[in-house]
């Protein structure tokens, strides 16, 4: 079962892989902003996925983000979330995002539940129109 206070956290090194200069985001090595967006998304996925019924999941539908740190190759960014909102299906986490040194991002996430295999086959239905 959900319930708002939900939290989760998940972390990344940064490595030349996951530059921007990298990721095709800009041409800098610093930690690539869609790379960081990843980040969130599963801090939040994983956070509620236990408590979710059998054959369901989250879907990212909307991602309001700050980013306003950079961090170079060798640091270690962290993101941390937290379920603020249950509206049916609809999931809002608030999120903040840091690194050695201090804060890196911050922001708005919203995921929905789905049932995983409905929406697969949606999902592949449209590869075939």
């Amino acid at each position: 079962m959900l319930t708002t206070g939900i939290r989760g956290r998940a972390s990344c090194p940064v490595t030349a892989q996951n530059t921007a200069a990298a990721v095709g985001s800009g041409a800098l090595e610093v930690f690539a902003t869609p790379v960081l967006a990843a980040l969130v998304e599963e801090a939040a996925w994983k956070s509620v996925q236990p408590g979710l019924e059998p054959g369901c999941g989250t879907v990212g539908t909307a991602l309001r983000l700050n980013h306003t740190a950079a961090t170079p190759v060798g640091g270690t960014v962290i993101a941390e979330c937290e379920l603020v909102e249950i509206d049916r299906r609809r999931l809002v986490f608030r999120f903040t995002v840091r690194d050695g040194a201090g804060p890196v991002a911050d922001g708005e996430h919203e995921r929905f539940i789905v049932r995983s295999e409905s929406f697969l086959a949606k999902a592949r239905a449209r590869s075939q129109a």
